[in-house]
């Protein structure tokens, strides 16, 4: 039987916990109102920033664009371990300071390229931009499971 948990954690914790995650839920807010949530990756800066790398024309950006707070749901690679909800402001970086932003989330999540020319040219030639999520504030790293409190019934 697994017991669910909810642990508070300290930025330094956080951010110990985020530095191998990669699956994230991105929430932002549609016109409407209405929430709207992408499956994106991505990975955390040297600065304690999420950097995600996207297309402009993808919704979340142009929500992100109306309105730069979001929320983001951190996973673990195991559908079953432990996640975090993360709360924050987005700015979605373009031209050359969006490649310079994706050759950060590239060495985040994966380390060197082999050829950084090569990269930043491919980022150009596809348009791609990074949205960069300041942390602001987030929940307990959790567990699923059974509540400690029917763990004996």
């Amino acid at each position: 039987m697994k017991i669910a948990t909810q642990d508070t954690v300290g930025r330094d914790e956080l951010e110990d916990f985020l530095a191998d995650k990669r699956k994230y839920v991105l929430m932002t807010t549609r016109s409407d109102g209405r929430p709207q949530m992408s499956p994106v990756t991505g990975a955390l800066d040297d600065q304690g920033r999420l950097l995600i790398s996207t297309y402009p024309t993808r919704a979340k950006v142009k929500n992100l664009l109306r309105t730069a707070d979001c929320a983001v749901m951190a996973m673990s690679d195991d559908f079953d371990g432990p996640w975090v909800q993360l709360y924050g402001t987005a700015d979605v970086l373009d031209g050359e300071q969006g490649v310079e932003a994706l050759v950060d989330y590239y060495r985040a999540a994966a380390g060197e390229h082999e050829d950084w020319d090569e990269y930043r040219n491919a980022m150009r030639a596809r348009g791609k931009v990074c949205v960069m999520v300041t942390l602001t504030d987030w929940g307990p790293v959790a567990t699923g499971g059974i509540p400690p409190e029917f763990a004996d019934a």
